[in-house]
């Protein structure tokens, strides 16, 4: 059985209820699908772009506290699905995996003793769970958030832009500006065969018919 990394992003926690039904929804799924989830920043991140505004942090230390607030985020989502466990290293998510179990990756362990993403607000938790996604040797990304995919333009600013349904990693690398994934994503999907659906998660059913092989309005994303 195939597995599937899962960012939920950290957006949807501003939906109370909704990432709640995701939640349950993911745990379901997990029961027929082999899943690791990987927490957004969210509000965590948030915060620490607002200290570095007031601060002009070092790209470094706003990085790594940004990664912290993942490890935070994913204590959340590990508190609201039920049959999950909280896992730090790639080997426990491998085993936790094979006892039927849903990891959820807290990822400071890893990265801030390797450090292998550029240090900037470029590199978001899209790019860390592609990045984990190829360390675990995973075909298949979602980014789960609180939009319908990709678009050309910023969907809650021109209410007419189109969703962009197929592009290829090189096509939004050309695009050169962060739509609803970060800069840096493009260029690490080139150096690997991961396909990556951006999806809405106010609609756990769009996820499930992901993970199911079946069509749901999001962004396919071709590594």
């Amino acid at each position: 059985m195939n597995n599937t990394v899962v960012k939920v992003g950290g957006s949807l926690a501003l939906y109370p209820e909704k990432l709640k039904a995701l939640c349950t929804k993911l745990n379901e799924i997990s029961k027929e699908h082999r899943l690791v989830v990987v927490p957004g920043g969210g509000e965590f991140a948030d915060a620490v772009r607002c200290l570095d505004e007031r601060f002009s942090l070092s790209c470094g230390a706003s990085h790594r506290m940004a990664i912290l607030g993942m490890d935070q985020y994913g204590l959340l989502l590990s508190d609201l699905i039920t049959d999950s466990v909280a896992v730090s290293k790639l080997e426990e998510t491998k085993y936790f995996l094979d006892l039927g179990k849903l990891p959820v990756f807290l990822p400071s362990n890893l990265l801030l003793k390797e450090d292998p993403l550029e240090n900037s607000w470029n590199v978001t938790s899209d790019s860390i769970a592609v990045y984990l996604a190829d360390r675990l040797e995973v075909s298949k990304v979602l980014l789960v958030k609180d939009v319908d995919g990709v678009y050309p333009n910023d969907p809650k600013k021109h209410p007419d832009a189109k969703l962009i349904k197929n592009l290829s990693a090189s096509q939004l690398l050309a695009m050169n500006k962060r739509t609803s994934v970060d800069k840096a994503l493009p260029k690490l999907l080139l150096k690997t065969s991961i396909d990556c659906f951006v999806v809405n998660g106010l609609f756990p059913e769009r996820v499930e018919a992901l993970l199911e092989g079946r069509d749901a309005v999001c962004t396919l994303i071709r590594g």
